[in-house]
């Protein structure tokens, strides 16, 4: 589904990612963790081209992400991604939020975008916030609004960036339920995060980076009981207690 090979990328003489190289199969549910400034994030925003990269490859399917020729539209639109601070339309109601892009990329009618919209905000449980605004919801309410935006789209694979990191502990379990819900009906998905509740819970694989560099990638239960590299150790022992 998701391939990187050898992805490398500077800012300036500071190389954020360092010959990375993973595949993502489909129905994988793959986590991504590590110290902050590992390089994370700026792995999983290549994925769909929100980054550029200045060696190496990622495939999504058989298309070169980072190929000129690619239409990133397009691509963007097979694969929902949900950032950490949600990245609503805030003059936009709720179901606009959903609506837009299914009109303007995908090319449906208005009556099918509004259809689909509701039935993913029935899904995540704020159908009835359909004609609100962003700044009506709370943190958690907007990050699933965000989830079911992505989904709109009929995704073959999703992309979380710290989903719960901008949320209040008591509003962290609404959004990750709805993301094992995902993972349990076998989406194929890529998360970063330091929840690692969730990545024992759903994780088939879990990746572990450190100054750029994947140092591991492994199953999850061997990556959380018997650890490779002593920074995985040092990682686990203080984040887990």
């Amino acid at each position: 589904m998701i391939t990187l090979e050898k992805v490398s990328k500077w800012y300036g003489p500071f190389r954020v990612l360092d010959d990375c190289t993973a595949s993502i199969e489909k129905g994988d549910v793959v986590v991504v963790c590590g110290p902050s400034g590992s390089g994370k994030s700026t792995l999983i925003k290549t994925i769909n081209g929100l980054e550029p990269i200045q060696s190496g490859s990622i495939m999504i399917k058989n298309a070169p992400v980072h190929d000129p020729k690619t239409n990133l539209a397009r691509l963007r639109a097979q694969v929902g991604m949900v950032f950490q601070h949600f990245e609503l339309f805030p003059h936009l109601s709720i179901i606009e939020n959903l609506t837009l892009a299914q009109i303007k990329v995908l090319r449906r009618s208005k009556d099918e975008a509004l259809d689909k919209g509701l039935k993913l905000l029935e899904r995540v449980g704020l159908k009835a916030h359909a004609d609100k605004y962003p700044g009506q919801l709370s943190g958690g309410q907007q990050q699933r609004v965000a989830i079911a935006r992505a989904l709109s789209m009929d995704p073959i694979a999703m992309l979380f960036d710290e989903p719960t990191s901008a949320l209040d502990p008591e509003m962290i379990n609404e959004v990750l339920d709805v993301m094992v819900e995902l993972a349990q009906e076998g989406m194929t998905m890529m998360c970063v995060t330091h929840e690692m509740g969730f990545a024992k819970k759903v994780a088939n694989r879990v990746i572990f980076m450190d100054r750029g560099a994947i140092v591991e990638n492994d199953v999850k239960d061997a990556f959380f009981e018997a650890p490779r590299t002593d920074r995985a150790k040092d990682f686990l022992s203080r984040i887990l207690h």
